[in-house]
C-alpha cells in the first residue's frame, strides 16, 4: 500500500481515508480471487467475531459454505463447543442446511426463527432433529408466507402437497442445480440422497454456489474456528477442540500483549496440533513480534473499534483501527505472519480499506449479529421492525454468563468491573436479512475495490492499493443521499 501524498503523522480510522483509482488491467469483478492465503481454509477474507451474540453453529456453517470462517466463542461450555464443531462438520457443503420445524408450531413461533422474507423456506416435518425421509415431510412453507398468515395458524396447515425435490446424485454442479429449479418453476426444493433429506436448495443459493468457493477441511467438510481464553487449563481445551475437528484455534483476550497470553500461546503451540493459531488482540508492531515469537501465525488486531466496545471511553486505551492494521500488518509480513483486522467496519468500503492496509482477513461482529443465522431469537419492536439482541464480551451480561458458576461474592466482584454494552438491538436489514445477503453486498464492493486498484488477489491489493486522506466533509460527500437535495 502507498499513500497518495505525504504519509500522515497522526493515527487514522477507516473514515479518515479513501482509495484512489489507478490504471487497471482487471476487467471484471469475477476475475478477483479473495482468498486470504493466511494458512486457514478460508477462500473469503471475512471472519465472524467470537462473540456469543454473533457466532453460533448455524452462522459458522453458512459462512463457511460461502468461503468465510466462523469463530465460536470461548465462553461456550466445552461440551457445547464440541457439539457445535461436530454439527458444523456434519452439514452439507453444496446444499443449504434445512430448517425443519414441526407441523404444530404456530406462525408466531416460527417468526422468532425466520422472518417473513423471500429466498428462505421451512421444511415441515414431525421428524425434527432426526433422519428425515421424503414421506416424513409434509411440505415446504416459504418464509414470505409467514407475513400473510394468521399468527396462530399452524405450519402443518400451510404446508400442502408433496414438496418439490431433487436427488443429490442427479446434480452435476451448481449451474445444473439452478437450471433444474428453473425448469421445475420452483424457488425451493428438498435435496434427497437415497430418499432421505440432506439439504434444501433455492435458486439464489444455487447461483451463489457458482460464485463462491466453500471453506473446507482436508476431508471436504465445512471449516470452523474456535476461541480459547488464556486462563484455566488451556492445553486441555485446545486438545479437546482439535479432537472435535476444529480447523483454526484463536487464543483470545482483550489485552493480547501480556505475559499470560504469551504463556498460553507457548502452551498451545507446544502441543503440536498442526493447526493455525491466531492470537490477540494487539495494535502495535511490538505486540506482533512478541506474539509471533510465542508461536502465533496470525495476529488479531483491534482495541476499541467495535460497536459493542466501550474500552476507549472507559480506559482511553486503544488505537484508530486503520493505523493499527497498517503498522501490525507490515510487522507481520516481516515475521512471516498475517493479520486479521478485528472491528470497526460498518460498510464494505471499510473491509476494502482494512485489506488495503495489509489485513489478510477482516473480523466482523455487530454487522453479522443482525442476521437470521446469528444466535438468538428474532424479536419485533412496536413499529414491527425485527431485531436481535447483541452485547459486548466484557459487559455485565457476558460476565454473568462466563462466571455463572462462581459463588455470589466472586461473581459480584467480577460484575463490578464489567464494561461494554450489555444489551443493544441490532436490527435486521429488510433488504438483506440473511448472512449471505450481507456477504453478497460486502464481496461485491470489495471486488470492485480490487478492480479499481488493478489487483486480482489479496496479495496484489496489498501492494497496489493507493490510499488518500480526507476531511470529515470528504467522508460525508461520499455517502448517497436518501432524498434529493
Amino acid at each position: 500500500m502507498e499513500f497518495y501524498g505525504a504519509r500522515p503523522e497522526t493515527d487514522l480510522t477507516y473514515s479518515d481515508v479513501f482509495l484512489v483509482p489507478r490504471r487497471s488491467g482487471v476487467t471484471s469483478r469475477l476475475e478477483v480471487d479473495l482468498a486470504p492465503a493466511d494458512g486457514t481454509p478460508a477462500t473469503l477474507p471475512l471472519v465472524s467475531a467470537n462473540m456469543n451474540s454473533v457466532t453460533g453453529p448455524r452462522l459458522a456453517a453458512t459462512l463457511a459454505r460461502r468461503g468465510g470462517l466462523g469463530v465460536l466463542p470461548q465462553d461456550m461450555p466445552l461440551q457445547d463447543l464440541d457439539t457445535a464443531i461436530r454439527w458444523v462438520k456434519s452439514q452439507p457443503v453444496p446444499w443449504d442446511t434445512p430448517l425443519v420445524l414441526p407441523p404444530d408450531m404456530t406462525v408466531a413461533d416460527a417468526a422468532r426463527v425466520l422472518p417473513a422474507t423471500d429466498g428462505h423456506g421451512i421444511v415441515v416435518s414431525d421428524a425434527v432433529g432426526g433422519d428425515i425421509a421424503l414421506d416424513d415431510i409434509q411440505g415446504i412453507v416459504p418464509a414470505s408466507r409467514l407475513g400473510t398468515a394468521l399468527p396462530d395458524a399452524r405450519l402443518g396447515d400451510l404446508a400442502r402437497g408433496r414438496p418439490s425435490s431433487i436427488d443429490a446424485d442427479d446434480v452435476d454442479d451448481a449451474r445444473h442445480a439452478f437450471d433444474l429449479l428453473v425448469a421445475a418453476d420452483v424457488e425451493t426444493v428438498c435435496v434427497l440422497h437415497h430418499g432421505h433429506l440432506v439439504g434444501t436448495l433455492t435458486r439464489r443459493s444455487a447461483l451463489r454456489s457458482t460464485l463462491y468457493r466453500p471453506a473446507v477441511d482436508g476431508h471436504g467438510r465445512l471449516a470452523v474456528a474456535a476461541a480459547v481464553g488464556i486462563n484455566g487449563d488451556v492445553a486441555a481445551k485446545a486438545r479437546a477442540l482439535a479432537a472435535a475437528g476444529v480447523d483454526v484455534l484463536v487464543v483470545d483476550t482483550a489485552h493480547g500483549h501480556q505475559e499470560s497470553m504469551l504463556r498460553a500461546l507457548r502452551t498451545v503451540t507446544g502441543l503440536g496440533l498442526g493447526l493455525p493459531v491466531v492470537a490477540g488482540n494487539i495494535v502495535t508492531a511490538d505486540g506482533v513480534r512478541d506474539l509471533v515469537d510465542a508461536g502465533a501465525g496470525i495476529l488479531k488486531v483491534g482495541v476499541g473499534p467495535g460497536a459493542m466496545c466501550t474500552t476507549r471511553m472507559m480506559t482511553a486505551v486503544g488505537r484508530p483501527q486503520f493505523s493499527a492494521v497498517l503498522e501490525t500488518a507490515q510487522a507481520a509480513r516481516e515475521h512471516g505472519a498475517h493479520v486479521w483486522a478485528d472491528g470497526g467496519v460498518r460498510y464494505p468500503r471499510d473491509v476494502a480499506l482494512a485489506l488495503a492496509a495489509g489485513a489478510a482477513s477482516v473480523m466482523i461482529g455487530s454487522w453479522f449479529a443482525g442476521t437470521i443465522e446469528a444466535p438468538g431469537r428474532l424479536e419485533t419492536d412496536t413499529d414491527g421492525r425485527v431485531f436481535k439482541q447483541s452485547w459486548g464480551m466484557a459487559s455485565t451480561k457476558a460476565v454473568q454468563a462466563r462466571f455463572g458458576r462462581l459463588d455470589a461474592y466472586e461473581r459480584a466482584r467480577k460484575e463490578l468491573f464489567a464494561e461494554g454494552i450489555s444489551s443493544s438491538r441490532i436490527y435486521l436489514d429488510p433488504l438483506r436479512p440473511g448472512l449471505e445477503d450481507l456477504l453478497d453486498m460486502i464481496t461485491s464492493g470489495v471486488r470492485s475495490s480490487f478492480t479499481y486498484a488493478g489487483a486480482a488477489s489479496v496479495t496484489q491489493f496489498h501492494d497496489r492499493a493507493r490510499v488518500g486522506l480526507q476531511s470529515a466533509a470528504g467522508y460525508e460527500e461520499g455517502k448517497a443521499l436518501p432524498v434529493s437535495w
